[in-house]
């Protein structure tokens, strides 16, 4: 560096021959840090694929599953209406009739003949029949009327079981009578193979004699399917459908 001074009052200037130093170049980011960036990415991607299952399975199904479900429960009324199929009649082609539980819900639940996912993917009640063939109440004979439905997505029709309580009314409605039931037993979790419960004298819930009984099954704890809930009720009473349809005093 070469410094030009003088003796006087002026300012001094300072030049230099020296040439400047090139930029640095970039350092390229490591291998390791390319693969954590891009992990991160597909981190970030699978959360918002997880995102959109999650909502597909826990809303979008309850939506369409909830639609096919008033369509056919439409159907089944309009043919209560127009056909004269007679008293009893055990006509499952589209559905038997509603089921009704307040505890639970205030909707009404359409149920249908089988219990598989495919009938109740379309939002409704469904009774069993396998492995265990439950007994239709319209029959009027003795034994277990068993049903099952989702309690998570695809209508979820049996989501709040547990507020189901001893005492609480369970009415099933047909085409001409009021089928009403009452809760005497609750098993919170029993294996999904335990196909006891559906016997037709259902001895887990304490019953030891023949009877006219009705028993709701679902998954637990919720969002799993790892259990079963059970709620087992017994029949109190029937009433006949007037020209109102005016629901039994439980259902007011």
């Amino acid at each position: 560096m070469n410094v030009a001074a003088t003796t006087d009052d002026t300012d001094y200037e300072e030049h230099t021959d020296a040439p400047e130093s090139p930029p640095r170049a970039r350092r390229r980011p490591g291998r390791i840090a390319m693969a954590v960036s891009v992990f991160g990415e597909l981190l970030i991607t699978g959360g918002l694929v997880l995102g959109l299952f999650v909502v597909y399975s826990l809303w979008w199904t309850n939506v369409v599953a909830d639609r096919a479900a008033d369509k056919q429960g439409d159907k089944v009324r309009d043919s209560w209406s127009h056909e004269s199929t007679g008293p009893g009649a055990l006509d499952t082609k589209n559905g038997i009739g509603f089921l009704h539980v307040p505890a639970m819900s205030k909707d009404e639940i359409l149920v249908e003949k089988g219990t598989s996912t495919k009938i109740l993917n379309d939002g409704v009640a469904g009774y069993y029949t396998d492995p265990v063939k439950a007994t239709l109440p319209m029959s009027g004979k003795n034994g277990n009327f068993s049903l099952a439905a989702h309690r998570d997505g695809h209508g979820a029709k049996f989501h709040n079981i547990d507020k189901i309580e001893k005492g609480e009314p369970i009415v099933f409605e047909t085409k001409d009578k009021w089928y009403v039931y009452k809760v005497y037993a609750v098993l919170p979790e029993t294996s999904k193979f335990n196909v006891k419960v559906l016997s037709a004298i259902p001895k887990e819930s304490g019953k030891k004699k023949a009877g006219k009984y009705i028993t709701l099954t679902t998954c637990t704890p919720v969002y799993t399917s790892r259990y079963r809930y059970v709620v087992w009720g017994e029949l109190e009473r029937v009433v006949k459908v007037d020209s109102e349809r005016t629901p039994p005093a439980e259902l007011r």
